[in-house]
């Protein structure tokens, strides 16, 4: 009998393997820190800079814009998504003036998703006088999202 429960408590108290522990957490997040970056940029004083367009306001925001645009085609799920997105707002509020940034959430405006062939987000692309100039696809660092925008930025 005593053996039987002792069987009982080790099955019970089974620890779950560390692999099922790693994919259980969404991609690229710490323990201790929020999982939506817009909540941890208000817990920090930081508004989100780099505002909202969708299919509706996209030619006006961004094809007809004087300044050179960034978009970041993003979703709520996407993990990468969430990590690049307080880059962007620091991004558009270094380069305020010369540059726009804004962001397109692919699943509330998929026509403009689709029409510019955005298979895999994050995507930032840069438009300038109306046209796609440079694509950069994946969380990539703040540097080379800088030097990309350096090149399409009139000094």
């Amino acid at each position: 009998m005593a053996r039987a429960s002792c069987i009982a408590q080790r099955t019970a108290r089974r620890e779950i393997p560390q692999s099922a522990k790693l994919l259980s957490k969404p991609f690229g997040l710490t323990a201790g820190r929020p999982r939506n970056p817009r909540v941890w940029a208000k817990a920090n004083k930081a508004e989100p800079q780099a505002e909202s367009v969708t299919d509706s306001d996209w030619e006006e925001k961004v094809l007809k814009s004087d300044l050179p645009v960034l978009v970041d085609f993003w979703a709520p799920w996407c993990g990468p998504c969430r990590m690049i997105a307080p880059l962007v707002d620091e991004l558009a509020e270094e380069y305020k003036g010369k540059l726009k940034a804004v962001k397109l959430n692919t699943d509330e405006s998929p026509t403009v998703a689709t029409e510019y062939g955005i298979r895999s987000i994050p995507t930032v692309m840069i438009f300038k006088n109306g046209k796609k100039m440079d694509t950069v696809i994946g969380a990539v660092p703040k540097q080379t999202l800088a030097q990309t925008i350096d090149k399409y930025i009139d000094e």
